[in-house]
């Protein structure tokens, strides 16, 4: 049974409010549910990044720039300007706005970018995954400034558009008070890459954001929404931000509830007005009853299903990964998927960009040979043994993994669904970098993690153009090559909409539907429906 937890707001609400009955309840709010645990509320940790935190973040920490309604790129201009610069190398300069500030009042300054970007690019001290920061030469900025200009590699800034995405700039200045740092320290210790003063940060940065120690100081929003508490079923309850710097969110209140919450319940208490349901056809729903309100609305997502590999352990070496790669069957487990949640989704072989790209049939002859099973090439690994994970009770990924396993299993390859010990990249086997450079071994308990992927703020390459075809293959060949991860499927997606919510526009990427949350609103009639005292 799902507790109704207290929305009582500020430190008092974590702790899910002090049971009087008269105070609001998380049920009393507009409810969006999720389908993800809410374990954080930063989306570059390795752990947000697994369990898809950006549904939740996305307009918390906004992106700089925001998916429109096609998937397209549009630049959010309430937040940041920028201009590219001719050369050799991409330049980017990024311009923030003046009247850019956080919840506490405090500005967006120049520093919570750099921190992003020192962040992912020392992956083992701060428990990152920022792929795209990798090609990241240097960013020039001063302490406090709104004006800072970021420079790639020769080759690198083909994607520049993903590098700052949604829920990953988090606020540098709370960051640097709660480790006892000056910001000025804290700015000249990240452009110095100096380690060992950034360990704190780095902690903080990593573990303070757990929203199940949800500190309202720590956790103070530049999006359009603040978190106001969270509740004793891990809800998280949204509330507007005073100082944000764009249009004010139409509802006064949000309430974001986790994968594992009582759908029915939420549904028949009318506390559920959106959902994101990938397991199936929710049985609350029913619509050939005249009374029911919502609207369904599936298909074939965005992202595409990939397993994440380590780089240590039984994947030490690529022809490991290759191995493994070659008994696993990409057909048998989009069926699988299909299967589970009642949406044919297509098996997929490539890497470098979304599965439904226009340029994908260019790179067939490079991706489609990987879609055979090759036993033979499989037994040169066989004894061993992968573990693989993935967030939470998930009946699809579970279906998935057994279709993993039991296309190994001719090869002598053991596949075992560890989800119930691990689910996140923070799990994986790996070789990470220590305080001093020095390479460490980190002993997971995983060797993949199962998870949905944007390849276009995953792998730096050239942007998806019919001209940069040739380029494209090279870097896909080398993913094959390399074996970072394993694409097996689009992700399928299905929402539920309460027809009487307004400005709700579908989008199967990163930050989910809710990626225009602050302008959904809900009519009189919907309103009344969910006050038990109208008439």
């Amino acid at each position: 049974m799902l507790a109704l937890a207290a929305c009582t707001g500020g430190q008092d609400g974590a702790d899910g409010g002090s049971g009087d009955s008269a105070a609001p309840q998380s049920t009393d709010y507009f409810g969006y549910l999720v389908d993800t645990e809410l374990i954080t509320s930063n989306a570059a940790t390795d752990i947000g990044a697994s369990s898809n935190t950006e549904a939740l973040s996305g307009r918390l920490y906004p992106a700089v720039f925001v998916p429109g309604p096609s998937g397209q790129m549009i630049p959010n201009t309430d937040l940041v300007r920028t201009q590219v610069l001719p050369g050799a190398n991409r330049q980017v300069i990024y311009t923030i706005a003046e009247d850019a500030t956080y919840s506490d009042g405090a500005p967006v300054t120049c520093t919570d970018f750099l921190l992003h970007v020192r962040a992912g690019q020392h992956e083992g001290l701060f428990g990152s995954h920022l792929p795209l920061t990798e090609k990241i030469l240097r960013i020039d900025c001063q302490p406090g400034a709104k004006r800072f200009t970021v420079v790639f590699d020769e080759d690198g800034g083909g994607r520049w558009r993903h590098v700052f995405g949604p829920g990953t700039v988090l606020p540098s200045h709370v960051i640097a008070q709660r480790a006892g740092l000056s910001i000025t320290d804290m700015h000249r210790a990240l452009r110095d890459d100096d380690l060992a003063m950034l360990q704190d940060v780095a902690s903080i940065w990593h573990d303070g954001f757990a929203l199940a120690e949800f500190d309202p100081e720590l956790q103070v929003s530049s999006g359009p929404f603040r978190i106001e508490s969270v509740g004793e079923s891990g809800e998280v309850i949204l509330a507007p931000n005073d100082h944000y710097f764009g249009d004010a969110p139409s509802l006064d209140r949000l309430v974001v509830w986790p994968s594992g919450s009582d759908q029915r319940q939420l549904a028949e208490s009318g506390a559920l007005q959106i959902a994101d349901v990938r397991v199936g056809e929710p049985e609350w729903v029913n619509r050939d009853d005249p009374t029911n309100v919502f609207d369904l609305e599936a298909g074939v997502g965005d992202l595409t299903e990939t397993l994440r590999l380590g780089d240590a352990g039984v994947f030490a070496y690529p022809a490991a990964r290759a191995a493994f790669a070659a008994c696993v069957d990409q057909t048998a487990v989009a069926a699988a998927s299909s299967r589970v949640s009642g949406i044919d989704v297509p098996a997929v072989t490539l890497n470098s960009l979304p599965h439904h790209d226009p340029l994908a049939g260019y790179l067939a002859d490079v991706t489609t040979p990987h879609l055979a099973v090759d036993i033979p090439a499989a037994q040169a690994y066989a004894g061993m043994t992968v573990r693989i994970g993935y967030p939470g009770v998930n009946e699809r990924k579970a279906a998935m993994v057994e279709a993993i396993r039991a296309s190994c299993e001719p090869a002598g390859i053991t596949v075992v669904d560890a989800s119930a010990e691990a689910g996140s990249l923070s799990d994986l086997t790996r070789v990470t970098t220590g305080r001093w450079g020095e390479q460490i071994i980190h002993e997971g308990a995983l060797d993949a993690v199962l998870m949905g992927i944007d390849p276009m703020a995953e792998i730096d390459a050239p942007s998806a153009r019919a001209t940069e075809v040739d380029h494209l293959r090279s870097v896909e060949s080398t993913l094959w090559e390399e074996v970072p991860m394993i694409p097996l499927a689009a992700q399928p997606r299905r929402f539920v909409i309460d027809r009487t919510v307004g400005n709700v526009v579908v989008y199967t990427g990163l930050a989910g539907i809710g990626w225009n949350m602050d302008r959904w609103h809900v009519s009189e009639d919907n309103d009344a429906r969910q006050d038990p005292d109208s008439n």
